[in-house]
């Protein structure tokens, strides 16, 4: 019984020896993978993160005017495994330390990440095309020079007939 009593007086001296939250601040520990940024200017719409996704929480869709691609990130499905930071290419998902995820039920719709992957016109033909990230062509090529430059301003069918010397349908670049 006295052991007890000493085991009990002892902590109420010390205090509490758990973190304060949801009252107070509370550390993330270094390398928690918490809640999902997404950055629409690096993003290739290569659709990895979408395809890697655990819980199915990452969606890919066309805006209905058509003028990108929508990302959208469903943080009540994530599992939060970091598979789609890892096989990004150009790194425009990472997992945050914010892993504060409560929310109210009537607020569960509207616990999302958004994010718009705007197209741009080809410079030769104007069709719609995702732009190059400027990361991809620096993980890819390093010094990215000017005829890189001026390839990554064309679509993919224009870039194939500007670069395949045996075609018979080669065209200008404006």
């Amino acid at each position: 019984m006295f052991s007890f009593i000493k085991i009990v007086l002892r902590n109420l001296i010390r205090g509490p020896s758990t973190e304060p939250y949801p009252f107070g601040k509370a550390s993330a520990p270094k390398g928690l993978r918490g809640k999902v940024k997404f950055d629409a200017h690096n993003c290739v719409a290569c659709r990895m993160c979408e395809h890697v996704c655990a819980g199915g929480a990452i969606q890919f869709s066309e805006v209905p005017d058509k003028r990108g691609l929508k990302f959208t990130l469903w943080h009540n499905t994530c599992a939060f495994c970091g598979l789609c930071e890892y096989y990004c290419p150009t790194k425009a998902i990472h997992l945050t330390g914010d892993y504060h995820t409560a929310h109210l039920q009537k607020d569960k719709y509207g616990y999302v990440e958004t994010g718009l992957v705007k197209y741009q016109p080809c410079a030769n033909c104007g069709t719609p095309m995702v732009p190059v990230s400027p990361r991809l062509l620096s993980l890819a090529y390093g010094q990215v020079n000017g005829d890189i430059a001026r390839l990554t301003h064309l679509c993919s069918e224009c870039r194939r007939q500007i670069c395949d010397p045996v075609s018979s349908n080669r065209s200008e670049v404006k």
